[in-house]
C-alpha cells in the first residue's frame, strides 16, 4: 500500500527549504504527497523556537495535527525539538523525533532505510518558488540569538553543489529561486578559495538561466559593494531583507550587533542609489533589556526615517543559553508588546505608503496559487503581493500586469491590455 505524506513548516526559509528537501527524500522512498493532512499516514513538522512563543506555536500546532488526524504517524524535527526534545517526544502521536542535528538524516529516520530523492517540482510542496538552502549556522555573538545555539557553526555548502541543485530545479521548471540560510551573507567563509555570497549570486546569474533569484535574510555587514553592484541585473528581485533589531544605539551595543545605526542608515542608503525601488525590509525587538522610553522611541523614530517597505516585529523573548539573560533592566513583558504593537502600526504605515508607489505601474509576477475565491495570487520581483481574476492556468508563470490603486496589503492587478 502506498503511504501519504503530509509536510508543514513554521518559521523561516530554510525551514520551508529543509521541509521540501525533506519531502523530495521521501517521495523517493516510496511516499506520495498527501492532498490535505486529514487523508495522510505520515505527518511531518519542521518546528521554530526563534522566540518563546515561537516554540508556543510550534506545541501548539504539534497537537491540532494530532487531534485532526490521530491515526496518523507523526515525525517532529527542527529548532524546537533540538530545544526541548523531551517535550516533543511526550507529545501524543508522536513517532520520531528528530533535532537539527540529526536532520539531514530525516527522510532515512521515518523510511528505515536511505532513499533516492525525486526531482523538485513546483508547487508539489506548497510553492512554486524553489527555495535552495545554501548555509546553516552563524558565528556572530547576538546577545538575543537562540537560533545561533540551536543551529551552531557556520557552515556552507560548497558553490558546485549549489550551481548543480540550482540547475536541477531550473529543468523542472523553477521561475524563482530563493536563496536561504541562518546567516546567509557569511556563505562560504568556511569554504577554501575565499568564495562569499556575491560570488555565488554571480554565478548563479552568470552559468544559469533562472528567471528571477531572491536572498532571503542578509545581516547589513555582509553586504559589501561587490553585492550591491548585482542588483544592476534585472534578475535579481529588488528586495533586500537587512535585520536592523534597534534603531537605537545603546540598545544595539547591548545586543552585540555589529554594526551602528548610522553604519546601517548609510548602507540602506547606498542600497536606494544603486536600486531606487529596492523594497527594504527588516526585523525589529522591542522591550530588549535596557530598552528605555527613550530608547525606545529613538528606534520608532529610526524606522520611521529610513521608510521600511515592510517590518517584522518581534517583542523580547529570553531564551536559555543568551546571553541577554544576564543583562540588567529587564522590560515587563506586558511593555514589550505594546512596544510592538506600536511598532508594528508604523510598519503598517510604512508598508501602505511603499505599496502607494506602484499603483498604475507595469510589474511581472510569479503567480503560485488559486485561493479559495479562485483569484491567483503571486508576488512582484519587490515582494508586492498581488491577486487576479483569470480563467488561464497561470501556475508558476511570470506575466506583467497592471497594478491597480487601492486600499489593503494587497493589489488587485489587470493584465496588460485589460
Amino acid at each position: 500500500m502506498t503511504l501519504k505524506v503530509y509536510l508543514e513548516s513554521l518559521g523561516c526559509r530554510l525551514n520551508a527549504a529543509e521541509i521540501e528537501q525533506l519531502g523530495c527524500q521521501l517521495l523517493g522512498g516510496g511516499f506520495v504527497p498527501a492532498q490535505c493532512l486529514e487523508e495522510a499516514d505520515v505527518l511531518v513538522l519542521n518546528t521554530c523556537a526563534v522566540t518563546a512563543e515561537a516554540s508556543r506555536k510550534s506545541r501548539r500546532r504539534l497537537n491540532l495535527l494530532h487531534r485532526r488526524n490521530p491515526q496518523a504517524a507523526i515525525a517532529v524535527l527542527g529548532c524546537w525539538v533540538t530545544a526541548e526534545p523531551e517535550a516533543a517526544g511526550a507529545q501524543p502521536g508522536v513517532n520520531w523525533v528528530i533535532p537539527n542535528a540529526e536532520k539531514a538524516r530525516a527522510a532515512e529516520h521515518i523510511l528505515g532505510a536511505p532513499a533516492a530523492p525525486v526531482p523538485w517540482v513546483p508547487g508539489l510542496w506548497h510553492h512554486t518558488r524553489a527555495f535552495l538552502p545554501v548555509q546553516d549556522g552563524c558565528d556572530s555573538a547576538c546577545t538575543y540569538c537562540y537560533t545561533r545555539v540551536l543551529r551552531g557553526p557556520a557552515h556552507s555548502t560548497p558553490l558546485p553543489a549549489v550551481l548543480a541543485q540550482a540547475q536541477s530545479m531550473i529543468v523542472q521548471g523553477a521561475q524563482e529561486i530563493v536563496l536561504t540560510g541562518v546567516s546567509l551573507g557569511a556563505y562560504g567563509h568556511d569554504l577554501p578559495d575565499h568564495v562569499r555570497l556575491a560570488d555565488l549570486v554571480a554565478a548563479l546569474l552568470e552559468q544559469t538561466a533562472v528567471p528571477r533569484l531572491r536572498l532571503s535574510s542578509v545581516e547589513p555587514w555582509d553586504v559589501d559593494e561587490r553585492l550591491l553592484q548585482l542588483w544592476d541585473n534585472p534578475r535579481l528581485c529588488q528586495q533586500l531583507h537587512l535585520p536592523l533589531q534597534s534603531g537605537c544605539e545603546t540598545t544595539l551595543r547591548r545586543m552585540g550587533r555589529r554594526n551602528t545605526a548610522a553604519e546601517f542608515a548609510a548602507r540602506v542608503a547606498y542600497v536606494r542609489t544603486i536600486c531606487p525601488d529596492i523594497a527594504v525590509t527588516t526585523d525589529i525587538i522591542t522591550g530588549f533589556p535596557g530598552e528605555t522610553e527613550a530608547d525606545f522611541a529613538a528606534s520608532l523614530n529610526f524606522v520611521e526615517e529610513l521608510g521600511f517597505a515592510r517590518l517584522h516585529v518581534f517583542p523580547y523573548s529570553e531564551r536559555h543559553g543568551t546571553a541577554a539573560l544576564r543583562l540588567s533592566g529587564t522590560v515587563p513583558p506586558q511593555l514589550r508588546v505594546a512596544r510592538a504593537a506600536q511598532m508594528r502600526a508604523l510598519g503598517d504605515s510604512l508598508a501602505t505608503a511603499y505599496r502607494a508607489r506602484f499603483a498604475g505601474e507595469v510589474l511581472p509576477v510569479l503567480w503560485e496559487r488559486q485561493d479559495r475565491a479562485g483569484r491567483w495570487r503571486g508576488l512582484t520581483g519587490n515582494y508586492l503581493e498581488v491577486v487576479l481574476e483569470s480563467a488561464a492556468d497561470l501556475h508558476n508563470t511570470i506575466t506583467s500586469v497592471r497594478l491597480l490603486p487601492g486600499a489593503g496589503e494587497i493589489f488587485t492587478c489587470a493584465p496588460i491590455g485589460g
